[in-house]
């Protein structure tokens, strides 16, 4: 019984580990705002809010040979004009669903192998697809990756 607390104990500091330094490596690796970019939402005059949507959850397609379960775990925050700061939030648990449909045709390979770009811009492509379909507008600007986590 020891043994086995033992390695599940190593296992998840493992995982713990794993996911900091990929947390880390996408907080130095991430492009700068540039000042004018910063300058022409400032002159633009849209204020912005951020609404996050935590701890979404993903199954991974098995790719050839895997065995067993992998997950990807998402946290996003959305760039939000503050006059659509409500409908943003009333529409997370649609934002939820295009997240679990666009990402669960991974595998762990493939989705380990995309930068943070690159999954932030199949994200948002997905957000974008999807309010298109419904013919509804975007309530919010842009679509971020807080936190990924591939296990």
């Amino acid at each position: 019984m020891k043994k086995t607390v033992v390695i599940a104990l190593a296992a998840a500091g493992t995982l713990l580990l794993a996911g900091g330094g990929g947390a880390a490596w996408w907080w130095y690796a991430r492009p700068k705002p540039s000042a004018a970019a910063a300058a022409a939402t400032a002159a633009a005059g849209v204020e912005y809010r951020y609404v996050t949507l935590d701890k979404t959850i993903v199954m991974l397609r098995a790719g050839a040979g895997e065995t067993g379960n992998h997950y990807l775990a998402l946290d996003l925050v959305f760039k939000t004009p503050l006059k659509k700061e409500r409908e943003t939030k009333d529409h997370l648990p649609l934002l939820r669903t295009v997240v679990v449909k666009a990402m669960s045709a991974h595998t762990m390979d493939s989705a380990g192998r995309l930068s943070i770009e690159q999954l932030t811009r199949e994200l948002n492509d997905a957000f974008r697809k999807s309010y298109a379909a419904e013919h509804l507008e975007q309530p919010f600007a842009e679509a971020l990756i807080a936190k990924l986590i591939i296990e």
